[in-house]
């Protein structure tokens, strides 16, 4: 019996398909996409759902069931439905990196319930004509990661793509964790995502560099017809107009990331989204303490280009590279310089806007910039968790800011450096803090609780991720439902689970997984 799933596909029927049918490697032309099915694993078994997710895909039946464990895993496929995996380039670490695409992931099919569109996709459901030298594989480890954090970003209000379910293919995968020339064998795995739309920046970039004006045209039509739509039917304002909402929803994203502290570490225009939302998993990390300059990624470690501190100027560079690809449809450079323009002057105000909820200042003060300039400063003196540090702000009182710093004190990682010139710059911050607080028309209690609507208390940390991932590793997921149930309240107060509401475990300071990661997965 197979699943029933309302299923509306349009990518691969409305857009030119690869006409290639075999799937070897190879540079793919005039296409957005090529047809493949997944590979079929040995031993699939359900490790975790996501019931929010079967809910929001209209699935009746079970997911125990066996039809589940068969369609996302990859054993089966949909009936009357074409499996595809798409064709896109993109910018890695600032390069042109020339044809990508989906080496390791599967699109299965596009399901609409309750007027909401969703494109199931498999990542790590084996080879693409795009794995380039790779096996198309995932493992449990980096799974994990995603399943999780798609999910928990949800949940904070971060615009993100969605995790239906993660499955254990029984298979062994050959991984080098650290690109040190140390490659074990690890559990293979596989994520079920979801997300209206997979579509990147790379998408039309690639289109763009092979100079198919006529597919990127296809493309983008498409793009605003199913998502866009409102937007008008296709016109170079049109296109204009759709360049400047992509602009607008990838600030709205970055803001969101700088708030809870989350480092993408790898942002290049693949992994960009076209929906503004946040996707590839990867080498992420939550910032615990407050550095600016902090990049997760091992990749990354020399140079530190996706570093936390420059997110929202990396955004506006691969804004650039998509203003580039969409060119030939608008031939008219300076128009979209300027929207290019707005988002430099957009992303600094909305950026303010933001640090002055985090700080629960709501009246207008022409001396906020200063105030959080002094602020983030002053958290950079000694290491500072930016997530305790926020949180435990909310319960300064504007006539006794005196008692600040003895108020934030669990944020220090070595309280002992808090002495003498650091001690008297935290002080004298709180001073002008307290008198900005005065002007405030909220009491308290109220500002305390819109704060801590913005500043969440639990998040992903990287050492609390690896523990679930070693405790899979051992076949032990108590870790991965507590987890998950968990970060689905990140601003609540969870008593019972205050034992996540703490500093990242000296143990975790250099271990692999917690520090560092790779693209390893």
């Amino acid at each position: 019996m197979a699943l029933k799933l309302n299923i509306k596909d349009t990518f691969n029927k409305e857009l030119p398909a690869d006409p290639i049918l075999e799937n070897n490697r190879r540079q793919v032309r005039n296409a957005c996409f090529s047809y493949v099915s997944p590979k079929v694993p040995s031993k699939p078994s359900l490790v975790h759902v996501s019931q929010e997710m079967i809910e929001a895909i209209g699935l009746k039946e079970s997911p125990d069931s066996m039809e589940f464990l068969e369609v996302f895993s990859g054993t089966t496929v949909l009936p009357n439905t074409n499996p595809y995996a798409m064709c896109y380039g993109g910018h890695q670490f600032g390069h042109w990196a020339g044809q990508l695409g989906d080496g390791r992931a599967i699109n299965l099919a596009e399901v609409v319930h309750s007027n909401k569109r969703w494109v199931l996709q498999l990542k790590g459901a084996g080879e693409t004509p795009y794995s380039r030298t790779a096996d198309g594989l995932a493992v449990l480890r980096s799974s994990i990661r995603e399943y999780l954090c798609s999910e928990a970003m949800f949940h904070l209000g971060v615009p993100t793509t969605r995790a239906l379910s993660l499955i254990l293919t029984g298979d062994k995968v050959l991984r080098d964790v650290m690109y040190d020339g140390n490659p074990a064998y690890e559990k293979g795995a596989i994520v079920c995502r979801v997300s209206p739309s997979f579509i990147r920046f790379g998408n039309f970039e690639i289109l763009a560099a092979q100079e198919d004006k006529k597919t990127l045209k296809a493309l983008v039509d498409y793009t605003i017809k199913h998502h866009y739509s409102h937007l008008g039917k296709p016109s170079k304002g049109t296109y204009l107009r759709f360049f400047k909402e992509v602009a607008v929803r990838s600030m709205e994203m970055v803001v969101h990331w700088q708030r809870v502290g989350f480092v993408h570490g790898v942002m290049n225009t693949d992994n960009m989204s076209i929906l503004g939302l946040t996707i590839d998993y990867g080498p992420y990390g939550w910032l615990e303490d407050y550095d600016l300059g902090w990049t997760p990624n091992t990749t990354d470690r020399t140079n530190k280009r996706y570093r936390f501190g420059t997110q929202p100027q990396i955004v506006l560079w691969n804004l650039l590279q998509l203003a580039n690809a969409l060119f030939p449809l608008i031939e008219e450079a300076a128009l979209l310089q300027d929207i290019l323009k707005e988002y430099q002057e957009d992303v600094e105000v909305a950026y303010l806007a933001m640090m002055k909820s985090k700080l629960g200042l709501f009246e207008k003060d022409d001396n906020d910039k200063n105030l959080i300039a002094d602020l983030e400063t002053v958290l950079q003196l000694s290491e500072t968790d930016m997530t305790i540090f926020f949180r435990l702000l909310a319960k300064v009182k504007k006539n006794d800011v005196s008692d600040g710093l003895n108020t934030i004190q669990d944020a220090f990682y070595q309280p002992d450096e808090i002495k003498e010139g650091i001690e008297d710059q935290w002080k004298s911050w709180f001073s002008k803090y307290g008198e900005r607080l005065k002007k405030e028309t909220r009491n308290d209690t109220e500002r305390g609780e819109l704060m801590n609507r913005v500043n969440p208390k639990y998040v992903l940390r990287n050492y609390m991720a690896q523990m679930v991932i070693d405790a899979a590793d051992e076949g032990d997921y108590k870790h991965l439902s507590e987890l998950f149930d968990l970060l689905k309240k990140p601003y609540d107060e969870q008593p019972e689970q205050e034992k996540w509401f703490a500093k990242r475990p000296e143990w975790a300071r250099n271990k692999v997984g917690c520090s560092m990661l790779s693209c390893s997965s």
